[in-house]
């Protein structure tokens, strides 16, 4: 009796390692079942992404009638916090506190920044929706409001990220490590699609009151998660008291140089940006576009960010079985490129022919080409980086994506808000996705020659400050 239990329990645990990208990162002093409670942090980071760029995007530009070319600046204005990324993940790496802790002070006040800026959200949407005794006051309040709500769930999402994949990589063994920070990912991507079809039920009978308590329910979850995840995972050292530091440590400016200095290091930061561009410049566009274009609802559009999602995690899966067998990272990075021109055409041509199926299709298309190119030059980055740059190298991948991330959000809901005049509504919205499929050109003519000429690792010591 006792053996069939024993049989289905261990049939169980080995779909985790068999289907669950990554879950081989697993170790004797990290088992799976902690890994994935750490991986928390990710889940609500993947709600709020979900959240502000898809949900409120929608709602602001769609059912509250404001400026798609504001909404896109509001959406951008997270990422602001995105170039420090790679400073925030130095600083956490030498931080003293008298509790002995180097990450979980930089987690916690990332998660009491992300739920303040939930928060104060509903109250900003009451304004600029002009509900209630809301409707008297300035227009200019309700957008002052709703900036900074942004702005705060923006920093805290950047600090809690970049702190938290510090905190996995201290925690996992040296040679999994770039498995640890790969599932990682998978499970933001996780959390946006679990998200994008919970908010989607949840607003499928869509108002402003319905609308405030998902918000609310958004902040308190967000700080339920990454309790969680933080619970008895960094453990507490004298070492990192105030005083106990040993001798002088190199500067940022020290660091970031030696990290730069490595072979093909720009080259690869600058194929990095402009992919993301590529791939991340609709994602302001997305749900309004379908809201606009194909007369979809507000529900059915969230649904779009979860089919999004899904193939970004496919992405993920399918790039860390080929990898793992020896693949170029920079060829499969290449590869989700190429993917992302007939996705960008599928979402083009779903218009004129009036084919929401082929606009899902096109936009499933673009999330598995985002996660090929996302995998494939994480994998590069983290191959790229000596064992005590780690850290540095995560922040400075992080730092690029979010910002050219930012940077592509705000200039296409500003090119579909000029366009908008002089062509229709939808050329203006084909102009962008056509741009964005000539970035993809751009990226594989910069990442061509890391692909012909691939270089090992560097070994430099790092330079001391030391007197």
């Amino acid at each position: 009796m006792n053996s069939s239990p024993r049989r289905w329990v261990t049939a169980w645990s080995s779909l985790g390692s068999r289907f669950l990208p990554f879950a081989d990162a697993a170790s004797a002093d990290l088992p799976l079942s902690r890994l994935l409670r750490l991986s928390l942090f990710q889940v609500s980071f993947g709600m709020a992404v979900v959240m502000l760029v898809g949900t409120l995007n929608r709602v602001m530009i769609v059912e509250l009638k404001v400026p798609a070319a504001l909404v896109a600046l509001m959406v951008a204005l997270p990422l602001l916090a995105a170039p420090f990324r790679a400073l925030i993940g130095f600083r956490s790496d030498r931080h003293r506190s008298e509790l002995g802790w180097r990450r979980v002070p930089y987690i916690w006040m990332g998660t009491l920044m992300q739920f303040g800026g939930f928060a104060i959200m509903p109250f900003a949407l009451l304004v600029l929706a002009g509900a209630g005794q809301s409707s008297q006051a300035p227009v200019w309040v309700g957008q002052l409001a709703a900036a900074l709500a942004f702005l705060l769930v923006g920093a805290g999402m950047h600090t809690t990220q970049t702190v938290g994949l510090a905190l996995a990589t201290d925690l996992a063994p040296a040679h999994t490590q770039p498995k640890v920070v790969g599932l990682m990912y998978v499970m933001q991507l996780v959390g946006m699609m679990g998200s994008a079809v919970i908010f989607g039920d949840l607003l499928s009978d869509y108002s402003p009151g319905r609308l405030i308590r998902v918000i609310q329910a958004a902040a308190i979850l967000t700080l339920v998660l990454n309790v969680v995840a933080l619970w008895k995972q960094e453990a507490r050292s004298r070492s990192r008291k105030p005083g106990q530091a040993s001798g002088a440590e190199p500067s940022f400016g020290d660091a970031w140089r030696h990290f730069c200095s490595g072979p093909h290091t720009l080259r690869r930061l600058v194929g990095v940006g402009l992919g993301t561009m590529a791939f991340t410049m609709q994602d302001v566009l997305l749900e309004p576009y379908g809201g606009e274009i194909l007369n979809l609802s507000v529900s059915h559009t969230t649904y779009l960010t979860a089919t999004l999602a899904l193939g970004g995690l496919i992405g993920f899966g399918a790039a860390s079985r080929v990898l793992s067998r020896g693949a170029d990272p920079y060829r499969m990075a290449c590869w989700g490129a190429w993917l992302g021109l007939p996705a960008f055409l599928c979402v083009i041509a779903a218009a004129p022919m009036g084919s929401i199926a082929v606009f899902v299709a096109g936009v499933f298309l673009i999330g598995l080409g985002g996660g090929l190119f996302a995998h494939g030059t994480l994998t590069a980055t983290m191959q790229m980086a000596t064992p005590e740059q780690t850290g540095l190298a995560l922040g400075a991948w992080g730092a690029v994506q979010a910002t050219a991330a930012g940077l592509a959000m705000a200039a296409g809901g500003l090119l579909r808000q000029v366009l908008d005049g002089p062509l229709s509504t939808t050329a203006a919205y084909a102009s962008v996705y056509g741009l964005e499929a000539l970035m993809l050109g751009l990226t594989l003519l910069a990442m061509a020659p890391l692909v012909r000429n691939r270089v090992p690792a560097p070994d430099l010591p790092l330079p001391d400050n030391r007197a």
